[in-house]
C-alpha cells in the first residue's frame, strides 16, 4: 500500500543541527526536508493564510510527486466553527491552489469543544470540489455517530485517525479510498517519541484497513526536539524506503 510519511510541519528552530546544517538559511529548509521526505502537512496556514504566491514558490522548491497538505485555516474551523463556509474554502482552496499538483489533501481540525453539527460538516464538505481530498478531525466525543460516519462517506472525506500516547483518540473508521493519520505523541522514554512497538502498531492498522491501491498519508506531530524526524524515519525504514 503506498504510504506517504511526513511530518506536521518543517520550520522549527530546534530542528537546526538535528535534521538542518547549522548554517543553511530557512529559506532551504522546505527544498532540504524534501530529500528525505514526499510529504508534509502545512500547519502554519492554520494561524495565517500563506499567499497563492507563497504556496508558488513552495512548489517550485519540491521536486515532482512532492505532496503538500494543507491545515485549514482556523478562521473556517475555530471561529467559523464551519458556519457559512463559502467564501472561507474559496479563499482557502485559492490560496492554496498555487502548490498546483503539489496539493496534497485539505485537513479540518475541528475545535476539542465543538460538538456534533453534521449538517454543518456536510455543507462545509459541499463547498470542496470533488478533486480535492478532504481530511476531518473531529475532537468532541458527540461525532462518533453513524450519522457522522455516513456523512463524511458520502462526500469521500477521510476521517483523520489520531492519538495521544500511542493509543487512538477516535474510531478507526475507514470512510474514503484513502487514508489519513496524524500522530501526536507517544510513550517511549523521552516522550514524545513513539516506541518500535508502537509505530509497527499503527503501520498494521493501515495495512489492516486500505489495500495496496490505495494511498495513506501519514504525519508526525510530535515536533519537540526533532522527534517527528526520528519516528518518520522510523516508519520509512519499516517501509523500505
Amino acid at each position: 500500500m503506498p504510504l506517504r510519511i511526513g511530518t506536521c510541519g518543517w520550520q522549527y528552530d530546534d530542528w537546526r543541527d538535528a535534521f538542518y546544517a547549522n548554517d543553511l538559511p530557512k529559506a532551504k529548509w522546505l527544498q532540504a526536508y524534501a530529500e528525505t521526505f514526499d510529504t508534509v502537512e502545512c500547519d502554519n496556514a492554520f494561524y495565517r493564510l500563506p499567499s497563492r504566491e507563497t504556496f508558488a514558490k513552495w512548489a517550485a522548491a519540491v521536486p515532482d510527486g512532492f505532496s503538500m497538505s494543507v491545515k485549514a485555516s482556523r478562521f473556517l474551523t475555530h471561529v467559523k466553527r464551519l458556519k457559512d463556509p463559502d467564501e472561507p474554502v474559496k479563499r482557502l482552496l485559492e490560496a492554496c491552489g498555487g502548490l498546483g499538483d503539489r496539493l496534497g489533501p485539505i485537513l479540518l481540525q475541528l475545535p476539542p469543544t465543538m460538538k456534533a453539527d453534521v449538517d454543518r460538516l456536510a455543507a462545509c464538505l459541499e463547498c470542496f470540489p470533488p478533486s480535492i481530498r478532504v481530511a476531518v478531525e473531529p475532537r468532541h466525543a458527540t461525532w462518533w455517530t453513524d450519522e457522522t460516519r455516513h456523512t463524511l462517506e458520502k462526500h469521500r472525506a477521510a476521517l483523520a485517525w489520531s492519538d495521544r500516547l500511542g493509543k487512538p483518540v477516535a474510531p478507526l473508521w475507514r470512510t474514503a479510498a484513502w487514508g489519513y493519520v496524524r500522530l501526536h505523541q507517544g510513550r517511549e522514554d523521552f516522550p514524545p517519541d513513539y516506541t518500535t512497538r508502537q509505530l509497527r502498531t499503527w503501520i498494521q492498522r493501515i495495512d489492516d484497513t486500505w489495500p495496496s491501491r490505495d494511498t495513506t498519508f501519514v504525519y508526525l506531530n510530535n515536533d519537540p526536539g526533532a522527534a517527528a524526524i526520528r519516528n518518520a524515519r522510523s516508519l520509512q525504514a519499516m517501509r523500505g524506503r
